[in-house]
């Protein structure tokens, strides 16, 4: 090494290593970018760039920082976006001291593919979720697992820092084409035709492939007087889970059994004589059946969004909050139990839909892996963006009305259907 390449006396130098489509999926970049900003300096000491779109290109880098706390700072950073020390190690396992909280220092999770290393072999982490930690089941050390912070118990051992970690950036490679192109800046000027041909075809094909698909509702759904359309999706098998809240299910009851939405005429728009009660009395007759499969079974609903769940055996999560009337008897007003059995249902999914609600949206979206495609449907821009910056970046962003969105999609997935079967 000459005099000019050495690291500076009393500086912390350690070497790391990215691999993949780092240039095209702008990896490289990112990494450089982020040892520059956290105030460290780096040299590339080998890199090898891949001369066609699917070669595979690799870089060692040499970071430098001032003190040990500043490179390590770096390293986990860079480490989110695959960088890997080349000095090898496995992981260090460090046991929980207590339930509810990790060990001081303990790797942070991103929903990107992840492995971990022990005994010098290199074993995928399950269940990757965002903002977690990783354990591992000592009596089968082949089944490392993202873990939540409220589900720890003492004992468990708990991966502490980023040596014998790497994380698989998801690379635009892996894209497909007119996928990659609805993943730009959110804009109302969006060619809406265009994007909702797309999703249309990414539910179509998810259905044909025998995968998994969950709708994220709000009740804008039925206030927009779409909840017809939803159902038709769901009888024909594009929609196989439902997360939503207590409005979503209230309303739309709530119009099966008075035909109001919040006491307003769906198809008129009139507000309905003591229309303001009908909430609440929906929501009274269906705790009174028990359930809303009891009162699907016992004939009180006879139609809508949660009647077609009920008949199409689709899974649906209904998650409370602090706003809710009743709520409806299959609402879960614990928070950390909502969530156990919202990871426990998107195991399988593989396609995400998001439509008018910004809260429900975020939460679903903190739960899922980055391999996902998510599509998110707001009016409101700042939806869409929320999910971004809260790192779902995989997630497509259209700003459009509810109604007009849905009435293309069934359109769009209708035409499908058609030339599928000509």
């Amino acid at each position: 090494m000459s005099e000019a390449n050495k690291p500076a006396a009393g500086s912390h130098v350690e070497e790391v290593e990215v691999r993949g489509h780092v240039i095209d999926s702008l990896i490289l970049p990112k990494v450089l970018d982020c040892i520059t900003t956290a105030g460290g300096s780096f040299q590339i000491k080998n890199i090898a760039i891949g001369q066609q779109r699917t070669d595979p290109s690799f870089a060692v880098i040499q970071v430098q920082a001032e003190t040990a706390d500043q490179l390590e700072s770096i390293l986990a950073q860079i480490g989110d976006h695959g960088a890997v020390s080349t000095a090898g190690g496995d992981c260090q396992l460090v046991e929980a001291d207590m339930d509810g909280a990790f060990p001081e220092g303990f790797y942070s999770t991103t929903n990107q593919r992840t492995e971990i290393r022990i005994d010098e072999k290199w074993l995928p982490v399950t269940q990757q979720e965002m903002d977690c930690g990783i354990t591992v089941d000592t009596s089968v050390l082949d089944a490392p697992r993202c873990i939540p912070m409220s589900d720890v118990k003492q004992g468990m051992p708990i991966v502490v820092g980023h040596m014998g970690v790497r994380v698989f950036p998801l690379e635009r490679i892996e894209q497909d084409h007119s996928f990659a192109f609805m993943n730009s800046a959110v804009s109302t000027e969006k060619p809406k035709g265009v994007v909702i041909r797309e999703i249309a075809r990414q539910l179509f094909d998810n259905k044909q492939a025998g995968h998994k698909s969950l709708l994220v509702g709000g009740p804008a759904i039925v206030h927009t007087g779409s909840g017809d359309l939803v159902c038709e999706l769901i009888r024909d098998g594009y929609i196989h889970k439902l997360f939503a809240g207590n409005a979503l299910a209230t309303h739309d009851i709530e119009q099966a059994l008075y035909g109001t939405s919040l006491g307003v005429n769906v198809h008129e728009g009139s507000l309905a004589d003591a229309g303001h009660e009908h909430h609440l009395r929906t929501i009274n007759r269906v705790r009174r059946a028990g359930s809303i499969a009891g009162a699907v079974e016992q004939g009180v609903i006879t139609s809508g969004i949660m009647y077609e769940c009920v008949k199409n055996n689709v899974e649906f999560r209904l998650a409370g909050s602090i706003r809710d009337d009743g709520p409806l008897p299959d609402v879960e007003t614990d928070a950390l139990e909502n969530q156990r059995q919202m990871r426990a249902s998107i195991a399988d999914v593989t396609f995400c839909l998001m439509i008018a609600t910004t809260l429900h949206s975020i939460a679903v979206g903190n739960l899922l892996p980055a391999s996902v495609k998510v599509v998110c449907v707001d009016i409101n821009p700042s939806t869409v963006i929320k999910l971004s910056d809260r790192g779902s970046f995989q997630t497509i962003g259209l700003v459009t009305d509810v109604e007009p969105f849905l009435r293309s999609l069934v359109t769009e997935v209708r035409r499908l259907e058609g030339t599928a079967t000509a």
